[in-house]
């Protein structure tokens, strides 16, 4: 009898200290050393210093790019060797483009405070079939858009992620995006806590404050490449490498420099991001740039010291 009880206690202390051991996946990711990389220049190509660029896809070996402001807004078919621009079709002035993603046969793309996605069948482009044009409603603001075969992935300025269904364009899910455990929303590229103090007076909106670096949660422009989701941030030279099952940042990608100083006056900031297959390289541009840029990312250290 004691014999057993004994055998019974200890098996319950071993499963109890194995259970212990035992750490989800997502949680090993999400706290994972996050790589720092820089961007390698490939080649150099022209791009419309006009285009207010906001999304880009690669398709068949052309680009389709969306630009937005208001009056201004285009979704354009482009020559990505030349920058040419091949086909050119203006958006309603009413509404201010934003991303843009291929699914399924047609062209997505969303628009900043507008709540409305339009869908155009891509053989408008490719084979100059009649125009066809289908709209979806949605709440809140779209920044950046890609497709993953599966999903198309949407971003709205936050540090959220929202799954949408390409025949519906519905919400799926969502994925709050993190730096090493922690929602971008309350952290900067310092590392340091962004801190919101309480209002001033009754009724008073609070502001973050912040004491050092950028903000990393306005993600923007988006680029789907196998298990990652690479994002533009807002107003920075960062780029974000994000797991998709996870929401953990794998990579921090620090642009700066990337565009000459000879080109930067009227130039504003990198928003755009396009993976090229055939290479295993990306290409970069931004919004007023006039060149685009084919890189590889490689190691921050690699290219100090290379």
């Amino acid at each position: 009898m004691c014999t057993r009880l004994f055998h019974r206690t200890l098996i319950l202390v071993l499963i109890l200290a194995a259970s212990l051991l035992i750490i989800p996946a997502a949680s090993l990711q999400d706290t994972a050393a996050v790589e720092e990389l820089v961007p390698e220049v490939v080649s150099v190509r022209p791009h419309e210093p006009s285009a207010f660029t906001q999304g880009l896809i690669l398709y068949d070996g052309l680009l389709y790019e969306s630009t937005g402001r208001y009056g201004q807004s285009s979704l354009r078919q482009v020559d990505p060797e030349t920058g040419e621009v091949l086909l050119y079709l203006p958006i309603p002035e009413q509404f201010f483009a934003e991303g843009l993603a291929l699914a399924d046969g047609g062209l997505y793309q969303i628009t900043w405070r507008e709540q409305t996605a339009f869908r155009f069948n891509l053989s408008a482009f490719t084979e100059h079939a009649p125009l066809e044009v289908r709209t979806f409603p949605y709440v809140g603001e779209g920044w950046g858009l890609c497709y993953d075969d599966e999903f198309l992935w949407m971003s709205d300025g936050s540090d959220i992620l929202t799954l949408r269904d390409p025949e519906t364009f519905d919400s799926v899910e969502t994925r709050q995006v993190t730096l090493e455990g922690v929602p971008l929303g309350q952290q900067t590229s310092t590392g340091e806590p962004i801190i919101t103090p309480a209002p001033a007076a009754p009724g008073a909106t609070p502001e973050a404050v912040i004491y050092s670096g950028q903000r990393l949660d306005r993600l923007n422009e988006l680029e789907c490449v196998g298990d990652s989701i690479y994002a533009n941030v807002w107003q920075t030279d960062t780029i974000l490498r994000i797991d998709k099952a996870t929401g953990a940042v794998t990579a921090e990608i620090d642009a700066t420099g990337l565009l000459p100083e000879e080109d930067r006056p009227g130039a504003d900031v990198l928003n755009g991001i396009v993976y090229l297959p055939e290479t295993d390289t990306f290409l970069l541009t931004g919004k007023l740039w006039p060149k685009m840029f084919e890189v590889q990312f490689v190691p921050a250290e690699s290219k100090v010291t290379g």
